[in-house]
């Protein structure tokens, strides 16, 4: 054995890498409540990630940040965290030395069981020892258990509320908002990442509804400009027929009075005829007496 390299108690040689460390233990989230939290925390930032070149998100996997951590088999890990900068790759577990960096963003779902646990010790390990840039915890049943902290100079100081009540992360960019409605059948309080604007990011279940009603209202729309379309050529066709008609009944017109207008040179000439057979016969007409 090398100098640099050293034993733990269950075989592995130090410093292990995520293919050699455990990364389940088996022990599921407190609560469904929880689970669907989490889920409801990593989901939107999948395809806020596909928009940037690097970054990963995970939830209740492992964490680790020593080898001391490691010696004692201490494998717990957060139920949210953030890291950017790192390739877009499929991690078992989280392992500082061999990604170089740790979490940007950590988030704890509390528990009666792990509440004082999260607040106190795990504060501490991730402001002194893993460094996280910024830290928040969320009860899923006690919504207004909301907090956030920022390290500024090695200590966590408080992230205070905006007047719209949201929690800022500077290492995301994104805002920590309490949403009210209904995921997955559960309505309730629940955390939500949302853009500095305060647009709430969508899972990707949200976007396709989101899409497949954008489609369904365009094809919508087609469907009442081409029946907007229909009714104007319908419209046009009437108007034309309407003019067409209108031309016949002004030729039928035409045609009567040039009939009318023949038949009165025809009448003119036949009485022209008469008097004149007349003329011949017994002369000119007696002048009417005016008495």
């Amino acid at each position: 054995m090398s100098p640099s390299q050293e034993t733990i108690p269950f075989g592995l040689i130090l410093p292990p890498t995520q293919d050699e460390l455990p990364f389940d233990d088996g022990v599921p989230m407190e609560t469904q409540r929880h689970k669907m939290q989490m889920d409801l925390l990593i989901d939107p930032l999948i395809p806020w990630l596909e928009t940037r070149e690097d970054g990963y998100v995970g939830g209740n996997m492992f964490l680790y940040f020593s080898l001391a951590q490691v010696r004692n088999q201490d494998f717990k890990g957060p139920d949210f965290f953030a890291v950017l900068g790192v390739p877009k790759k499929e991690r078992k577990s989280w392992v500082v030395w061999e990604e170089g960096k740790a979490p940007d963003v950590i988030i704890e779902l509390l528990s009666p069981s792990t509440a004082q646990e999260d607040k106190t010790n795990k504060k501490i390990i991730y402001q002194n020892q893993v460094r996280v840039p910024e830290y928040f915890w969320f009860d899923p049943f006690k919504p207004d258990d909301l907090a956030g902290f920022i390290l500024i100079n090695g200590s966590y100081e408080p992230i205070f509320p905006d007047q719209f009540n949201r929690l800022f992360s500077q290492q995301l960019g994104l805002s920590l908002v309490r949403w009210s409605g209904v995921y997955k059948t559960v309505e309730t309080v629940w955390l939500r990442w949302a853009t500095s604007e305060g647009e709430i990011l969508p899972t990707p279940d949200e976007l396709s509804a989101q899409k497949a009603e954008q489609a369904q209202l365009q094809a919508e729309q087609a469907q009442l400009q081409a029946e907007q379309a229909q009714l104007q050529a319908e419209q046009a066709q009437l108007q034309a027929e309407q003019a067409q008609l209108q031309a016949e009944q002004a030729q039928l017109q035409a045609e009567q009075a040039q009939l009318q207008a023949e038949q009165a040179q025809e009448r003119s000439q036949e009485l022209e005829t008469l008097l004149n057979r007349y003329r011949q016969q017994f002369g000119e007409l007696p002048e009417l007496s005016s008495d």
